[in-house]
């Protein structure tokens, strides 16, 4: 039974509104005549606002008039006849743009004459929105700034990566020195990432995180039976780090009695499992980092001096942030990123005001409080810039006494150095500013710049 054509134009204005891609129809001079509730939802107009009106008001980006002399043809479209997959930018009623995939189609009556257009439109913008947080990703990891996620172009670092590279080479025992938050676990990481065991585990273990009869459950592993709720074999980190690296965090608060057994690893290279008096061979790189003095442990016994000696064979020192502070400008846009690709706020930066506090700050908790500290300002932030009421209330509020006293300790050269990537970051990188802050002349700043190694990543401008 044939379906009268009335009912099948009312069967198509369903169909039409219950497609998700947005669906217009324009005559031969590009005047809306048909739109759909998906192209409302889109472009925010309603059906009654889009009808009569000419598709220009879209202002859809890669629309191509036709500026031929004596061309009836007005639009690219009625001209190639279609066009298939087209990423574009529409307009919406808002002023907003919104990401589409175009579609669209000339349309012909039964002579072959043209009538008119038919284009649907895909909303993509949260696919160009994946797209662009995927490509700031991939900057990340280009990134020249830092070396295997450690952030830093300061001469200190600098050091710190040639030493990790030197000390990736070999298989001797690694302890890191640093103050909490100066990255100690990435640069544990960074050597077995450098040495030929880069293939086998990593296997790090947190010495303060555990007792001593679990510690030594983990470390070691346990056979059946050697304690209650021991049911079954099990192998411990040692064991599971077989022919890579284990990182043995917080080994300050390490207990005697265990130091006693790593040391027996480290000399002979076998393990027994708790309850078990079976040696097992292994082949693991130790690396452990603290932030105590072990010195001042082994003078008041709490820390064995052999054990000392024998995992301090290369000791790498990671320096504090206020002794690489031309790093923070890098580090602070470095996490903003981060934190801007998990925050749905459209912030678009950091202001100079803010960055001179950031500066001007002492990083008691190093780079891990500076992280923190763009947590607290997307938080709090409901701008489009990050300002100085933005961070938190340690730095707002900072103690200038920190600050004084590094200056004073600093050679006349580390001083100009500082107090030219203060003034840097207080106009956004604009040299002729700085220059007058600074009392000195623009082509000062520059040859400073220059002898520093400082680049324009410290600002935008030149001035």
């Amino acid at each position: 039974m044939l379906v009268p054509d009335q009912e099948l134009n009312r069967y198509w204005k369903t169909v039409v509104d219950t497609i998700q891609d947005g669906v217009m129809i324009v005559d031969v001079g590009g005047t809306i005549i048909s739109a759909n509730q998906a192209l409302e939802r889109i472009t925010g107009y309603s059906r009654q606002e889009l009808i009569g009106k000419p598709c220009s008001i879209l202002n859809c980006n890669i629309c191509e008039v036709v500026f031929e002399r004596n061309s009836r043809h007005w639009c690219m479209l009625f001209k190639t006849g279609s066009l298939k997959k087209r990423k574009c930018t529409l307009t919406r009623k808002d002023s907003s743009l919104i990401h589409i995939l175009k579609n669209a189609s000339i349309l012909q009556d039964n002579q072959g004459q043209v009538i008119g257009a038919v284009e649907t439109m895909t909303d993509i913008s949260e696919l160009m929105e994946k797209d662009t947080q995927l490509e700031a990703i991939r900057r990340q990891l280009r990134s020249e700034d830092g070396f295997q996620g450690i952030i830093g172009t300061s001469p200190v670092m600098n050091r710190v990566f040639d030493m990790i590279v030197n000390v990736a080479g070999s298989d001797a025992p690694v302890l890191i020195l640093g103050e909490s938050g100066t990255g100690k676990e990435l640069a544990a990481r960074a050597i077995h990432m450098n040495s030929a065991r880069k293939d086998k585990p990593y296997i790090k273990v947190n010495c303060a995180a555990l007792n001593e009869s679990l510690l030594e459950s983990e470390l070691f592993g346990h056979v059946k039976g050697a304690f209650t709720g021991a049911y079954q074999n099990r192998e411990g980190r040692f064991e599971a780090a077989s022919r890579g690296s284990i990182f043995l965090d917080e080994i300050g608060d390490l207990p005697i009695s265990i130091q006693i057994k790593l040391l027996r690893v480290l000399e002979d290279r076998v393990i027994e499992r708790v309850g078990d008096n079976h040696p097992i061979s292994v082949d693991v790189r130790v690396i452990t980092a603290t932030n105590r003095n072990l010195k001042q442990l082994v003078e008041k016994g709490s820390f064995r001096s052999d054990f000392y000696y024998r995992i301090n064979v290369i000791p790498l020192a990671l320096p504090t942030l206020r002794e690489r502070y031309e790093d923070i400008p890098l580090l602070a846009e470095y996490f903003f990123e981060r934190v801007q690709l998990k925050s749905n706020k459209p912030i678009r930066g950091i202001s100079p005001e803010a960055m001179q506090f950031l500066v001007q700050y002492h990083w008691p908790g190093n780079v891990r409080e500076l992280k923190s500290a763009f947590e607290y300002a997307f938080a709090a932030c409901q701008e489009a810039m990050i300002y100085p009421p933005h961070l938190p209330p340690d730095i707002q509020f900072r103690d200038e006494i920190p600050r004084s006293s590094l200056l004073e300790t600093l050679n006349p050269a580390e001083r100009k150095k500082k107090e030219l990537i203060e003034a840097l970051a207080q106009t956004n990188g604009n040299q002729s500013l700085a220059g007058r802050i600074l009392g000195i002349s623009r082509v000062t700043v520059w040859n400073r710049m220059q002898r520093y190694g400082l680049t324009t990543r410290h600002g935008k401008g030149t001035g």
